[in-house]
């Protein structure tokens, strides 16, 4: 029933919000877009919902139950008449009730079960905070691809430039009889590369766009876009895995998620146990009857007569129920282990993903530095090679060589940026930073 319900509000949601695709998207909006439409958190926001209604239905449970009751009977034959004595004939009776229940001590069973409802809410309350920081790494990540191919799109395009001005530069030497024709049509050849390898990185770019806009539910994705924001690692601080843990024990609401569960598989044992203590209810009613028969009173006579009230309390204690109760509690006290258990693979499981994101974290900021040395090195070794090549002091092959080495470096030197700048932020948004650029 609770899948029943979930299932047909996400089919039922608005779905009238449009998105604003006329300028860039920045990070920010991104994250927050995907936060109000994404269909996986919109499932998570209506268990948490369900969980709310549960809470409230068993904060009322403490309520007496009232209930009222209209019966109609019809005799034929011999039955007792109006007064109180057998007859023969067809006879009527009409009856009118009123009753309340209310239990008032079952082992203390409801206020646990209302702490219990509390506590199971709150547990999917950060199971939906837990979706949230998920749907946050992922558009983070997904942003950063862009960004990525964004690059890598503007060194192709600025390859392709170089190339285009070496082609113009060896026709007017062909021409000239300054040049062969093989080392012409080799740096035609070269340039053709170059247009193939910008289509390529412009089709990167578009697929990584998709990506996003569909983890962002936007559409139609093509006239989206996003911001490309200035990117400085100067002020890039890297701290300690387990600083960064013992900081993400008390936050992460994967964490709280597991420790209201522990409280509530004890509320659980509680429950189980209340039912060896005996119950108390308490109840009370209303009632009146009218019969149709030989020498009866009238209608409303009848009703006022026969008017009655009752009170009464009911005591049940419990003697042997073939261990029922023995093994609920021996089930509850297992679950209690198991979530023990649960919380421990939760501790484990946050520690090993702080350490990875910490070991990557590192790892890229190497690879950055190494990188900008590489790229300065490729930078002026290409340079030095261009510059021999047009005196003719240097051949056409070793020409692409230091070009290629260049590109590479580039793009090495990119990637660099992106995965450094990414993982140092995801080392500080365990420890409740922003996942910001």
């Amino acid at each position: 029933m609770k899948a029943l319900i979930v299932a047909l509000a996400v089919l039922t949601a608005p779905t009238d919000s449009l998105p604003d695709l006329s300028h860039p998207w920045t990070l920010a909006e991104c994250t927050s877009w995907a936060l109000e439409h994404n269909l996986s958190l919109a499932t998570q926001e209506l268990n948490e919902e369900y969980s709310r209604i549960e809470k409230n239905t068993a904060d009322m449970s403490w309520l007496p139950g009232v209930s009222g009751s209209v019966s109609q009977n019809w005799s034929f034959g011999r039955g007792i008449g109006g007064n109180n004595t057998y007859e023969s004939g067809n006879s009527a009776s009409t009856g009118f009730s009123v009753g309340a229940n209310m239990t008032l001590f079952d082992g203390l069973a409801t206020p646990r079960r209302m702490q219990l409802a509390k506590l199971n809410l709150e547990a999917a309350t950060a199971d939906l905070e837990k979706a949230r920081n998920d749907i946050r790494v992922q558009v983070a990540q997904a942003y950063v691809q862009v960004l990525y191919n964004y690059e890598i799109a503007d060194v192709a395009r600025e390859q392709l430039a170089i190339d285009s001005l070496q082609v113009a530069r060896l026709e007017g030497l062909y021409e000239a009889g300054r040049s062969s024709a093989a080392e012409l049509s080799q740096q035609k050849a070269t340039f053709a590369q170059s247009q193939v390898t910008l289509v390529e990185a412009e089709s990167n770019v578009r697929t990584s766009l998709l990506t996003l806009a569909q983890l962002l539910e936007v559409a139609p994705w093509e006239s989206f876009s996003i911001v490309r924001p200035e990117v400085s690692l100067d002020d890039i601080y890297i701290a300690d895995p387990d600083a960064v843990y013992a900081d993400a024990i008390d936050i992460r609401p994967e964490i709280q998620a597991e420790k209201l569960r522990l409280d509530g598989a004890l509320k659980q044992v509680q429950i189980a146990q209340a039912s060896y203590y005996p119950s108390l209810s308490l109840s009370a009613g209303l009632g009146t009857n009218y019969y149709s028969s030989f020498g009866t009173q009238g209608f409303w006579d009848q009703l006022s007569n026969n008017f009655s009230q009752y009170v009464g309390l009911s005591l049940n204690i419990p003697i042997f129920n073939r261990f029922s109760t023995r093994n609920q509690v021996r089930s509850a006290r297992l679950q209690q282990s198991a979530q023990e258990v649960q919380m421990k693979i939760a501790g484990n499981t946050l520690y090993k993903e702080i350490q990875q994101a910490w070991n990557s974290a590192v790892a890229a900021r190497a690879k950055w530095e190494s990188s900008q040395t590489a790229a300065d090195a490729a930078r002026d070794a290409f340079q030095l090679t261009q510059s021999k090549y047009e005196n003719g002091k240097a051949t056409i092959t070793e020409f692409n060589e230091a070009r290629a080495r260049y590109i590479k470096a580039q793009s090495d030197s990119v990637q660099a940026t992106y995965q450094y700048l990414y993982q140092a932020r995801l080392v500080d948004f365990y420890r409740g930073g922003q996942l910001v650029l």
